[in-house]
């Protein structure tokens, strides 16, 4: 009797030992189970690495914003050529850019001194020249007359004038002869020297000698 309860017995225990391991069969399995979340891991990490890939798309579209502003700037740049090219044609004549010449007047007294814009550009004059007058006895500057301002446009090649008032000598002595003018344009600071003959009376003051405005006279 004895020897059969102790053959159930280890029945029983063998019956145990089977079903732990089962169990940790089964525990395996779930391990198994849970090796699976590096997978998900992964592909967590593949969809994080999608989102970069967008965001290196937004720094594309940043460059691009970039390059259209890059335009914008050229475009700026070529408006502002025009707008340096139109104060330069509007300058003012200089004396650089002139080439003087005298000649006769419409009657006796009177000097004609011509001026030719030699530049590439339009340029304007506006005013009154300075003229100096050199004899051997020393210089006199002409003075204003009363003739109103206009203001002249000159083309390139174009000529425009002024004229030189002086009384002429008629009183049969030598006089005075002025042998140069010193010609300064309008609004400029450098002067050209001319020949010239002007022989006027000798008098107790100053010779009336005046000048008209640039632009005036025929």
């Amino acid at each position: 009797m004895r020897v059969q309860n102790i053959a159930l017995l280890a029945v029983a225990v063998a019956a145990g030992l089977s079903l732990t391991a089962c169990g940790s069969s089964d525990n395996s399995s779930s391990s198994g189970g849970g090796s699976s979340s590096p997978s998900a891991t992964a592909s967590d990490s593949s969809g994080g690495q999608g989102s970069a890939s967008q965001g290196s798309g937004g720094t594309g579209g940043s460059t691009g914003s970039t390059g259209s502003s890059g335009r914008s700037g050229g475009t700026s740049g070529t408006v502002h050529g025009p707008t340096g090219s139109g104060r330069a044609s509007g300058a003012g004549c200089t004396t650089a850019h002139l080439s003087f010449s005298t000649s006769g007047g419409m009657a006796e007294g009177e000097l004609i001194v011509n001026m030719k814009n030699t530049g590439s550009a339009n340029c304007t004059l506006h005013g009154f020249p300075g003229v100096d007058l050199k004899s051997k006895d020393g210089t006199i500057s002409a003075s204003r007359s009363k003739l109103a301002v206009p203001t002249v446009t000159l083309q390139p090649g174009a000529e425009t004038r002024f004229t030189l008032h002086y009384q002429p000598n008629t009183s049969g002595g030598t006089g005075e002869t002025f042998t140069q003018l010193v010609v300064t344009p309008p609004n400029e600071t450098h002067s050209t020297t001319l020949n010239a003959g002007i022989n006027v009376p000798v008098t107790d003051g100053a010779p009336g000698i005046t000048v008209d405005p640039v632009g005036t006279g025929k």
